[in-house]
């Protein structure tokens, strides 16, 4: 049988490197045999990959059809249309020819489904699957993950901010090559989806990940945009120990709680996990319930509307509704905006986590969040007044605190919500019961853990009386709670265990000049 080199292959159809390993990829070409070069070829490589003759035919008829404008979705389908069969595996070599080795899912996870099974679930995964926030740190994993591609620890830590996926990965065996390292380094920028430039990805490494400094990819590499999709899938070449190569096509599905990884061999076809990942809602469901406990820094922000009791009464019960409904609906893309995590709240209050992310502050997403917030509220109180014709103000009072916590999640088969345990999030509560008429009041351990530059573009302080009785404002000043309230009274009786807490109100938040 006429064979090519991969080299000669790219000669002959003139397509790119990463053309090609994306057209294996996706099972439109059969994977190379790859063995030991010719005697007389130059080449100094110790094996090659080798494809048939008629991959050339293959490939000037899948130009073609791209030349007549059709998406790879849809040469895909036609090729199946066609009879011919993208997923098919290398054909038969001579007994000279050594043959390709393939990781250890392979064999199983290139089993078709087969007509009437059930529809595959997060736990039947049979490829490499794992999902990382966006700070690449990993918040679920499979075992085929954890055994092929992350170093085949023991246990995870606790601390998340020991938990970079990158660093996992390239302490792997599969990454001991410094073409590995590039290239598995390349390929999480390229899904980033521009939140990463090369310094913040660098910045994720840690000093030492087993020689992981060598062989990184050139400036040149970073500059390539990724697409906004909500999946992506890119092909993936690593070379093993003995010389053989391993090629994925890697699927990449975003999430606002990270992106989920899922490594398909060349050969396996996908059309099951497709199903699986296009059913985002289940897919996103299904991981938040397995999301591994972590202990993890995070800005808690509570707001509560006030005197929502009165307001109930007063209100027809479709208007209440209406109210409530529209006050969470202007508020859910500010949080968004700020990278805000909803929680578990009881009532008809909000809480949001705002956790460390790799290019912006989270404690200052969290305090302009807030100052937001508190505007929108401000249009909301001002349209009801006119539709009602009503003295009423709305306002919601808003409690914030910083610290290190354990961050998991409570589920039930339908809803899935995020709970942190500690002070941190009953600090921030008694706070926001604290706060009246609509303020902001935050704990100086969260306005220290901001920059200098940070703090000076925020307005805050403390009033406090005179001589005369009369309040006068003590810029960029705390107090403590038992200070400002008279904890003797019945009313202050739950203010009495943050009695000793250090706070400020919150007035503005200059932007950058």
């Amino acid at each position: 049988m006429m064979m090519l080199s991969s080299l000669e292959l790219l000669q002959t159809t003139g397509v790119s490197r990463a053309t090609l390993n994306n057209y294996i990829a996706r099972g439109l070409i059969p994977r190379p045999i790859v063995q030991k070069p010719d005697e007389q070829s130059a080449t100094r490589a110790r094996q090659i990959g080798y494809f048939p003759q008629e991959v050339v035919a293959r490939i000037q008829h899948i130009q073609q059809l791209k030349k007549d404008g059709k998406t790879m979705a849809e040469i895909v389908r036609q090729l199946k249309a066609e009879e011919i069969k993208p997923s098919a595996t290398a054909p038969e070599a001579d007994s000279s020819r050594q043959s390709t080795k393939t990781v250890a899912t392979q064999d199983k996870a290139a089993t078709p489904a087969k007509t009437g099974e059930l529809r595959l679930t997060i736990d039947q995964i049979p490829y490499a699957a794992y999902m990382v926030n966006y700070n690449f740190e990993i918040i679920w994993y499979n075992e085929a993950a954890r055994h092929e591609l992350l170093g085949n620890f023991d246990r995870l830590p606790g601390d998340i901010k020991e938990r970079n996926a990158l660093a996992y990965l390239l302490k792997s065996d599969i990454a001991q090559s410094s073409a590995n390292r590039d290239a598995i380094l390349q390929f999480h920028v390229t899904l980033s989806k521009g939140r990463l430039s090369k310094n913040d990805l660098m910045s994720l490494l840690p000093s030492k990940v087993g020689g992981a400094g060598d062989g990184l990819p050139s400036k040149a590499s970073f500059a390539q945009a990724s697409p906004s999709e909500s999946m992506m899938q890119l092909p993936l070449s690593l070379v093993a120990k003995d010389g053989t190569m391993h090629y994925y096509c890697v699927y990449a599905s975003y999430y606002r709680e990270g992106i989920l990884f899922v490594y398909v061999p060349g050969s396996a076809g996908s059309d099951t996990l497709l199903g699986l990942l296009e059913r985002r809602d289940e897919v996103i469901r299904n991981l938040l319930k397995k999301r591994l406990p972590v202990l993890t820094d995070v800005a808690v922000l509570v707001a509560d509307l006030q005197n929502s009791v009165r307001i109930c009464t007063e209100l027809p019960p479709e208007e209440y509704f209406e109210l409530v409904n529209q006050i969470w609906a202007t508020m859910e893309p500010i949080f968004r905006k700020y990278y805000g995590t909803h929680g578990k709240h009881v009532g008809d209050g909000m809480v949001y986590y705002f956790f460390p992310q790799p290019d912006c502050n989270y404690i200052w997403n969290a305090l302009v969040c807030a100052h937001e917030i508190k505007a929108a509220m401000r249009i909301i109180s001002k349209d009801w007044q006119l539709r009602k014709n009503w003295l009423n103000e709305l306002y919601l009072n808003t409690g914030m605190n910083e610290g290190q916590e354990w961050l998991g999640v409570f589920h039930t088969e339908t809803r899935v919500e995020f709970t942190v345990l500690g002070d941190t999030i009953n600090h921030a509560a008694r706070l926001s019961d604290f706060a009246r008429n609509g303020t902001i009041w935050a704990t100086k351990n969260l306005l220290g853990k901001l920059s200098s530059d940070e703090r000076h573009r925020v307005s805050y302080g403390i009033h406090r009386k005179n001589q005369d009785e009369l309040a006068i404002l003590v810029s960029s000043s705390y107090s403590r709670i038992a200070e400002l309230l008279d904890l003797s009274a019945p009313k202050h009786e739950k203010m009495r265990d943050i009695a000793a807490l250090p706070v400020t109100e919150i007035f503005d938040i200059r932007s950058a000049s």
